[in-house]
C-alpha cells in the first residue's frame, strides 16, 4: 500500500499476524530495499513471535531515486507512515520499529515520537567506513527504550557497545549480515519474546 508523507508516496509491505501481538515497522538501507536477507530473516522471526510485520520503502525509493534524502526528511517520511499504521492496520498494537543501516538510525532518531517500545537495529552504521571520529553513536545512546543490535563481527561501519537497555548481539559477516541468518533470527526471536 502506498501512504502519503510530506516527501512523497511511502510503499508499506504489510506482513498481517492471525492474531497479532505487537507490530514491528522496519525500514531499509540507502542503497537497498526490503527485500535485503537481513530485514527477510528478522520478518520471518516477528511473524512466529506472532508480530505484525510493516516493511516500509522510504519515498526516494518509491521515486526511483537512487540517492538517500537527507535525514530529516527520511524522520518527517518515517513518522508519516507510522502515525498512518497506528491508526490503521497497527491500531491499537504494541509497536516496536527498526532497520537495518540508515533505517535503523532513522527508528532510533524518531523512536520517541514514535511512541516505540523497542527498537532492532540490523547493522546500525556506528560511522562511515574508515572514520571513527564521524561518530554517530549519539543516536543509538539517544533511544530510552529497550534496544537489540545485530551486528556483523568485521563491520566497516563500526561496532556499538553494549550500554543499559541495549543488547549487542554480534554474527559472523560484515554490514550486509548474510553470514548466519539463523542467529540473527534466535536474537530478534528472543528480543520480541521479551517483556
Amino acid at each position: 500500500m502506498e501512504v502519503a508523507t510530506p516527501h512523497g508516496a511511502a510503499r508499506v509491505h504489510l506482513h498481517a499476524a492471525a492474531d497479532a501481538r505487537g507490530a514491528l515497522v522496519l525500514g531499509h538501507g540507502a542503497g537497498g530495499g526490503v527485500t535485503a536477507p537481513d530485514l527477510v530473516a528478522a520478518t520471518r522471526a516477528a511473524r512466529e513471535q506472532d508480530f505484525t510485520v510493516a516493511l516500509v520503502e522510504q519515498p526516494y525509493v518509491v521515486a526511483g531515486r537512487r540517492s538517500a534524502a537527507p535525514p530529516h526528511q527520511l524522520d518527517a517520511a518515517w513518522l508519516a507512515v507510522v502515525e498512518h499504521l497506528r491508526g490503521s492496520e497497527l491500531g491499537g498494537l504494541p509497536l516496536a520499529c527498526g532497520g537495518r543501516s540508515s533505517g535503523a538510525r532513522v527508528a532510533c532518531r524518531t523512536a520517541e515520537a514514535a511512541a516505540a517500545e523497542r527498537v532492532l537495529c540490523l547493522a546500525f552504521p556506528v560511522h562511515p567506513p574508515g572514520r571513527p571520529e564521524k561518530s554517530r553513536l549519539e543516536e543509538l545512546d539517544g533511544v530510552k527504550v529497550p534496544v537489540l543490535v545485530v551486528q556483523g563481527e568485521s563491520d566497516p561501519f563500526g561496532m556499538p557497545p553494549p550500554a543499559p537497555g541495549r543488547r549487542v548481539v554480534t554474527v559472523p559477516g560484515n554490514h550486509g549480515l548474510k553470514g548466519d541468518l539463523t542467529a540473527l533470527e534466535a536474537a530478534v526471536r528472543a528480543f520480541l519474546a521479551s517483556d
